[in-house]
């Protein structure tokens, strides 16, 4: 976000506003809302309700005074984490509406849906709530549009009878993407890798894109403005591609190939440069001109660039903030790839050597508000921090949820929050609950 708007957000009067997709209005991890606490009292933010769910890693949605979230209902299976294997189980995902002052149900949307994935605990997208309407995914690629009112369904499509896609070992990952009239999936179909929907339909509008030796990959695609021009990217196991978001038709592709296909992380584009990277091995600066882009650099792993496994990092002033492959939350010039520092006190709330497998993929959700970052951590605290060139300076730190799910022999809960209406609302495997963030 510009400083121009930063400094317009700071001059109205704070209104409560929604989160109706992961990582927020405009999917650029910027919380706008004002009168916020500038630090976390001593027993944590005010939890204002709690109700149960069953397992996922999909955050919820806020739109329109409601919360929208899926989970997973396991009624048998082992559902042993492997990250090599995939798991069997039965059961169901739910697409659950709550109340968003109470955590009242006001209805759900259940289907049989039987597991084959590795880390099986649910879904793993966030609903996208648009025109009245909720679109949500789950982990075996059953993409329904419900009315957000009542729940009741307008379309819906399965990826595996439709597109003869193939679920990737870890799942459909890939959030959907409202643009214009178009919802854009990342589907992984033979010469459907892409496909855009009618939102109100449902009905195909342009399919695009081949999944390559290596699957589709994990990363939902963006939009982003290249000399006013709207350009639909998307990074999967190969290439980072641009389309034209109307028709699908690619207009450059660039190669960039992370370990075991897992190009999950959102390109994101500060200026004129975009940014790229992915497990252990991928990191890519770009400058798009509207035509071919230019390579800025490409990270040497260990050396330079940042390696983000499960949160897409965000850039601020010429500077890419992200959790590494290492563990730590990592800061590294936009321009050149030179790292700044690192550490891992943001994502498991100590530090740790540089290098310790303990920390592994250790995870801390990031965005912005005003001068400040959010964040939210794999141990289930909630940050306020000040990021900037020089290092991390913690301001605050309260313990929310438990973390439930198992990752390399530790307890984690890789879940993207929401901050709406001056809340934070956050899940693990066994609640959603609900906390204020006012000042009054």
């Amino acid at each position: 976000m510009s400083r121009l708007l930063f400094a317009l957000a700071l001059s109205v009067p704070s209104v409560a506003a929604d989160w109706p997709q992961w990582m927020g209005p405009t999917r650029d991890g910027v919380w706008a809302e004002t009168g916020l606490l500038d630090t976390l009292p001593a027993g944590g933010p005010k939890k204002l309700w709690s109700v149960p769910v069953g397992g996922g890693y999909g955050g919820p949605a806020v739109a329109g005074g409601k919360v929208y979230v899926l989970d997973y209902q396991k009624a048998g299976g082992d559902a042993t984490n492997n990250p090599a294997k995939r798991a069997t189980l039965t059961g169901r995902e739910r697409v659950l509406c709550l109340d968003a002052k109470t955590g009242k149900e006001l209805w759900q949307r259940a289907y049989d849906c039987p597991y084959k994935v590795s880390y099986p605990a649910g879904p793993r997208c966030t609903p996208t709530v648009s025109g009245g309407v909720v679109y949500a995914l789950g982990a075996m690629g059953d993409l329904l549009a419900l009315d957000a009112a009542t729940g009741a369904v307008k379309w819906q499509t399965d990826f595996k009878k439709d597109f003869d896609a193939k679920p990737p070992i870890w799942g459909f990952s890939g959030h959907p993407l409202v643009h214009g009239q178009l919802l854009v999936c990342l589907v992984g179909g033979p010469e459907a890798l892409l496909v855009a929907f009618d939102k109100d339909t449902g009905k195909p509008v342009w399919k695009a894109g081949e999944t390559g030796g290596n699957g589709p990959g994990y990363g939902p695609p963006t939009v982003v403005t290249v000399n006013g021009a709207a350009v639909l990217v998307h990074w999967n196991p190969k290439h980072v591609v641009g389309f034209e978001p109307l028709t699908g038709k690619q207009l450059w592709r660039v190669p960039l190939e992370p370990a075991y296909g897992m190009s999950i992380a959102t390109p994101v584009l500060a200026g004129d440069t975009l940014f790229v990277g992915g497990y252990t091995s991928a990191a890519l600066a770009l400058k798009l001109t509207g035509g071919t882009p230019t390579e800025l650099w490409r990270g040497e792993p260990k050396k330079s660039g940042l390696y983000p496994v499960n949160a897409s990092p965000l850039v601020r002033d010429g500077v890419i903030y992200g959790c590494d492959a290492d563990g730590q939350l990592r800061a590294v010039e936009l321009a050149t790839g030179k790292r700044l520092w690192g550490t891992t006190r943001p994502t498991q709330g100590v530090e740790k050597e540089a290098g310790d497998r303990s920390a592994a993929d250790a995870t801390a959700f990031l965005v912005f508000a005003g001068d400040r970052a959010v964040l939210f951590n794999e141990v289930g605290e909630l940050i306020l921090a000040k990021l900037s060139r020089e290092g991390y300076t913690e301001l605050g730190k309260a313990k929310l949820v438990e973390p439930t799910g198992e990752a390399f022999g530790r307890k984690v809960v890789w879940s993207m929050p929401a901050f709406a209406g001056r809340c934070v609302v956050v899940r693990n495997d066994n609640e959603i609950a609900c906390f204020s963030l006012a000042k009054d």
